[in-house]
């Protein structure tokens, strides 16, 4: 017990109670006292925790002692209801096994507050990676207590903030562990508070935070005022020292937000609100006698208007309905005046319905908000967490039908807990044949069964006379009672037992509950078990134009002749939901917070000793620890436990192969020398000792991170063998796939190309088929094999002697093709054209001239042209181009005027239009600007140019076509601008203050 000791043996008094020397009343008291006046309010009873309402607010909650709980088993850290939550939802994770914690103790004793601690707690240790879905699950969760409790609660006599309707929650969670939704069922809200409250008590929440907190622009629409004392059904409270009206302000603000958070409507918020305003105005209506004739009538006019207008209805429809109802019988409809006494019975019944409506429907809005199957994260059989937070058990000054069927839903509990912790673990160690010493206790089987067994129980004997034909009173019921249960020893009245004076004649029944006996007045048994609401009102509201509050009254669309069946009474509805809630947490793996009350002043400082051994008496907390000393902490099956447990030993891990479970287990126990702490049944091992299972979830947790490692690794070593598989079989299809495109393609090249050797331009006009994504770069390849083989094929019919010719015009249709109109492409290119055209005898001793001076070299262009001189004149002169030099020659004297080297030459000039006007720009800056004479409709220009680049090479030698040239002239920059001149016969320079205009004939 030494880690267990540790935790627990704190400072202050025992933080287990099973850890006491010795288990008495007297010791148990002393020990709660001590840890209450030092405010350690949690202290265990194994995995119970026993929580005392300090009355006061302590710093127990904070984030740092989340972290401090988080993860812990319960015994590793001091008492704290964070380690019960913590534990459930460890063992939810764990086992995958749905859990519930259920929240039990009398009125005042802190359950509200206890299920609001563990839902935070739930949502701090959820959603570590801050998924906005789960966020918004979490925060609707966390918001729909501000709203429950402003409508379902109200202010004792014993509490301030007392639950007066019962509130169970399952909160779902996806694999990880995380919340994605929930929902609410709401349990017998106690509806006649809407009407009537005790002496000292008050009405809900929602009437007085509506009144003092909302602003006077609410109040003016609703028609209200903010004084309580201005309507009967808030008049019967006063406000006294523990009146909240200051804070009202920020319960409406909270409220505000809330129904915001949870997605309610603008349209549903008005009304909510309407329906409160409503129903404090329908609390002051008056009925009186209609001295004209039968019936009733409203005194208050007013009031009827303003309900109507509230409530979306007729004015006249209301009236008749609060001043009579129609009766339905075998096809006729009759209509029933009211008295005014049936009239105030039928203003307090829909009044109370109207609420209950309201409560009802808001309880399904929150549900709409939080239900797991609209997030993307459900699952259909996601685990739960169950928490139950229902009314502790009540004794009043004057206890009714709502104390009945809350006393009851307690004993329910009550027997639960017998069941599952007491009756259930002594029937599992005599089933498992654990020798053990067994422990009395009181089981209340018997009580359950005088209220709730069919056809002999309270409830069936008031559904009897509820169904009685005629005037069944309450003291008629009382009778009845006393005839039938006469011989229970739980029950009794003044008839049975005559000597006891707390028991009035014909108006007391008592009841000796589990937490002690129960004076309960039998007046409105009857009517509050009939829960009667007339038809009339059901019509009314669903004929109303307010669509949310028409879709609160469905039933209200059956017709006026319709004769409906007698409901179900409101003592077997409860019964009902009773019997399907104990169901549910007897499905779920059961957590206990049992909250005892110090005090009834609410004072931090007091313990009423007697008040508490009361409590401890009721709650069979005593017995509960007997139980425990005597038993084991922990229990599981031995395939389950094998299964958990088996990587801490070597002779189970991987797996256990020499026996069954049972002898798993035993080898892995001994392994671990913990043998002497536990026993083995027939199907469970048993551990006694927290610590051992402290040391078992140790250890396994020491290995986990490795296992989880060498899974990862085996578990992407798999994948990537897989990948590489896939991958390698990819390669495979694809290089096969590839192939058969490649011969699809191919295939259709062949067809497509298949005569082109006997066409006219050898396929140049066919369309190339188009090559699939993969073969682009091949299908490239392959067109600039068709290119080169269809060019030879049109070379191969040229004269080897035109094919230097030829190449020149592709030479030339590469410089000046796509800029210059016309280059002489149409045409044959002879080169040398004054050897064509002159024999005279100057001529020929000017080409002897030229070739003396080249060394030989061949003519290779010559042609006339008219050049311009730096001088600004106009002279005619030959041009003689042989391989190496550029020559200008006089005709007229046959001699050779200047010459220059092709390898001078920088550049070409020429015009884009018909002209032949030229300029070879010199590296000396003595550009030479000329235009060549040839006959019409033969251009020389892109020969020349041909020939240049084909002498010096096309990448050195710099080409421009542009109708604006610049030279260098006489050391200057000119420019000549082309213009042509229709009236002209021959070209001609004409001197500018910037250059030359060269015009032409067009």
């Amino acid at each position: 017990f030494c880690e267990h000791n540790m935790a627990l043996h704190t400072n202050v008094g025992i933080g287990d109670f099973v850890l006491m020397d010795n288990i008495g009343m007297e010791e148990f008291l002393k020990n709660l006292k001590i840890r209450h006046e030092a405010h350690q309010i949690y202290t265990y009873i194994g995995e119970v925790c026993v929580s005392v309402n300090p009355y006061t607010s302590l710093n127990l909650y904070s984030d740092e002692h989340v972290t401090q709980y988080k993860g812990r088993e319960i015994f590793e850290r001091p008492p704290h209801i964070f380690a019960i939550a913590d534990a459930a939802y460890k063992s939810l994770r764990r086992n995958g096994k749905d859990t519930c914690i259920v929240i039990s103790g009398e009125s005042g004793s802190g359950k509200t507050e206890a299920s609001k601690v563990i839902m935070r707690y739930i949502a701090k240790v959820t959603n570590v990676v801050g998924q906005a879905e789960i966020e918004r699950v979490k925060d609707v969760l966390l918001q729909s207590n501000d709203i429950l409790e402003a409508f379902g609660n109200a202010q004792t006599n014993r509490n301030d903030n007392s639950s007066r309707f019962g509130k169970y929650m399952d909160i779902n969670f996806d694999f990880k562990g995380d919340p994605i939704g929930g929902h609410i069922n709401n349990y017998l809200l106690e509806k006649s508070r809407v009407v009537q409250q005790q002496k000292g008590e008050k009405n809900f929440h929602a009437f007085y935070i509506l009144l003092q907190g909302a602003n006077q622009q609410t109040l003016d629409r609703l028609q209200l005022s903010n004084s309580t004392s201005d309507y009967r059904f808030l008049s019967t409270s006063s406000g006294g020292p523990r009146d909240r009206g200051s804070s009202r302000g920020q319960e409406f603000s909270r409220v505000s937000s809330a129904v915001k958070r949870l997605g309610f409507q603008e349209e549903a918020v008005n009304t909510m609100w309407n329906v409160l305003g409503a129903i404090l105005h329908i609390g002051n209506m008056d009925f009186i006698p209609n001295d004209q004739e039968d019936g009733t009538l409203v005194k208050q006019s007013n009031l009827l208007k303003t309900v109507a207008k509230l409530l979306d209805v007729d004015s006249k429809e209301l009236e008749e309905a609060l001043t009579g109802r129609v009766i339905a019988a075998s096809g006729d409809v009759l209509r029933k005046i009211h008295n005014p006494k049936d009239a105030d019975n039928g203003r307090n019944a829909l009044a109370k319905a109207l609420y209950d409506r309201l409560f009802t429907w808001i309880v399904g809005l929150v549900n709409s908000a939080i239900d797991p199957a609209s997030t993307q994260a459900y699952v259909p059989h996601s685990t739960v967490i169950g928490v139950l937070d229902i009314y502790g058990f009540e004794i009043f000054g004057t206890n009714s039908f709502e104390q009945f069927c809350i006393n009851y839903c307690n004993e329910k509990l009550q027997q639960l807990f017998i069941e599952l912790v007491l009756k259930q673990q002594q029937e599992e160690y005599e089933r498992e044949g654990i020798q053990w010493e067994h422990v009395q206790y009181f089981n209340n089987v018997a009580i359950c069964q005088l209220i709730d067994q069919p056809h002999k129980g309270i409830i069936s004997i008031m559904d009897e006379a509820c169904l009685t034909v005629g005037t069944v009173t309450d003291s008629v019921l009382l009778e009845e009672m006393d005839r039938k249960l006469k011989e229970h020893k739980h029950y009794s009245s003044r008839r049975l037992d005559p000597m006891n004076k707390l028991l009035g004649h014909s108006e007391d029944f008592l009841i000796k509950h589990y937490a002690g006996e129960v004076v309960y007045t039998v007046s409105g048994f009857i009517e509050k078990n009939r829960d009667t609401l007339f038809q009339d009102f059901k019509r009314l509201l669903w004929n109303s134009r307010n669509k949310t509050l028409k879709s609160m009254w469905p039933e209200g669309a059956d017709h006026i002749s319709k004769t409906t069946k007698r409901p179900l009474t409101a003592g077997t509805l409860f019964k009902n939901s009773m019997l399907a809630l104990m169901k549910t947490l007897q499905s779920k793996e059961p957590y206990y917070v049992r909250c005892i009350k110090p005090n009834d002043a609410k004072s931090p400082a007091l313990f009423d000793r007697k008040l508490v051994e009361h409590q401890v008496n009721y709650l069979g907390l005593l017995e509960n620890v007997r139980v425990r000393r005597a038993g084991f902490a922990y229990r599981q099956e031995y395939w389950r436990f094998l299964r958990r447990y088996k990587m801490i030993s070597k002779f189970t891990w991987p797996n256990f192969r020499d026996g069954d479970e049972q002898e798993g287990t035993r080898v892995l126990l001994e392994d671990k020398a913990l043998i002497n702490d536990v026993t083995f049944g027939k199907t469970k091992v048993f551990i006694r000792s927290p610590s051992t299972l402290f040391k078992l979830e140790q250890q396994r947790m020491n290995l986990i991170p490795g296992i989880v490692i060498f899974l990862q690794k085996m578990l992407r070593g798999a994948l990537a063998r897989r990948l590489y598989k896939r991958m390698v079989a990819a390669r495979l299809i694809w290089r096969k796939y590839r192939k058969y495109k490649m011969r699809t393609y191919i295939m259709d090249l062949n067809n497509t190309f298949r005569n082109v050797r006997h066409m006219k331009d050898y396929g140049a006009s066919l369309e190339w088929p188009q090559p699939p994504r993969a073969l682009r770069q091949t299908a490239m390849k392959f067109q600039a094999m068709y290119w080169r083989w269809r060019g030879y094929q049109v070379i191969k019919r040229i004269p080897p002697e035109d094919r230097d010719m030829l190449r020149r015009k592709i030479l030339a249709w590469d410089i000046l093709g796509r800029e210059r109109r016309d280059w002489g492409s149409g045409r044959r290119w002879y080169g040398d054209y004054l050897s064509m055209e002159n024999k005279e005898p100057l001529f020929k001793a000017a080409l002897q001239e030229v070739r003396a001076k080249d060394g030989g070299n061949n003519i290779v262009f010559s042609c006339k042209v008219m050049k311009l001189s730096q001088f600004n004149k106009t002279n005619d002169r030959f041009l003689i181009m042989s391989e190496s030099y550029l020559y200008k020659v006089d005709p007229r004297k046959g001699k050779v005027m200047r010459s220059e080297r092709l390898s001078d030459v920088a550049g070409v000039t020429c015009g884009s239009g018909s002209h032949q006007l030229t300029i070879l720009h010199m590296k000396d800056k003595k550009d030479l600007v000329f235009t060549l004479i040839s006959p019409e409709g033969e251009d020389r220009v892109g020969e020349l140019v041909a020939l240049l680049a084909n002498m010096k090479g096309s990448e050195n030698l710099r080409v421009k076509v542009t109708e604006e040239m610049h030279c260098f002239m006489g050391g200057k920059s000119r420019t000549v601008v082309v213009q042509p001149d229709p009236n002209q016969n021959l070209p001609n320079f004409t001197k500018t203050k910037s250059g030359y205009i060269f015009t032409y004939p067009s």
